[in-house]
Parts: structure tokens; C-alpha cells; sequence
């Protein structure tokens, strides 16, 4: 049998994309804790978006991430060094001796 649909009203859409706005949260953690797919979700974003409720972009934050990324992009390059370098080290040691 086919499953039954939930209809909401246009004011819970509504309220609904407000609260999305002032969450900190992503949209599909909002949409498990709503039951509601995030696909919905996206479009009611997309029909019922106001930008006044949205909070102010934080670009130091953002600063503070790129530089948490670039630190750990050079920590993978340091670390994959050290696995080439024991890789080899391994090679020449379990090597027989005549």
C-alpha cells in the first residue's frame, strides 16, 4: 500500500525555515530531529527564505578554520614523508644477508 503523505500548512513551513535561519546546527541534523527529509527542507529554504533572520557571516572564524586546514594539510604531507621514508628503511632492512 502506499504510504501516506504529511501535508503541512504554508505558517509551519514558514516558522520552520525561521528556525533553520537562527540554528547553528546543518540542515540534514535539523531534519532528523524534525523528521523531515532535508530535501523538504531545502526547498521550503528556497520558497521561504528571509535573510533577515540569518546571523552575520564570522570571517574570523572562517580565517580560524582555513588555517586549521592548511595545518593539517601540511601535517598529512609530513606524515605521508615519514611512511615513504619507513617503507623504505623497512625494504632495506628486512633484506637477507649473505
Amino acid at each position: 500500500m502506499g504510504e501516506i503523505r504529511q501535508r503541512y500548512s504554508d505558517e509551519f513551513k514558514e516558522q520552520t525555515v525561521k528556525y533553520i535561519q537562527e540554528q547553528t546546527k546543518t540542515v540534514p541534523q535539523i531534519a532528523e530531529e524534525l523528521s523531515i527529509p532535508a530535501g523538504t527542507l531545502h526547498q521550503w529554504m528556497a520558497k521561504y527564505r528571509k535573510f533577515e533572520n540569518e546571523p552575520l557571516i564570522d570571517r574570523e572564524a572562517i580565517r580560524q578554520k582555513d588555517k586549521q586546514i592548511q595545518d593539517k594539510d601540511l601535517e598529512i604531507e609530513d606524515l605521508k614523508e615519514e611512511i615513504a621514508i619507513l617503507k623504505k628503511a623497512m625494504h632495506i632492512f628486512s633484506k637477507e644477508r649473505n
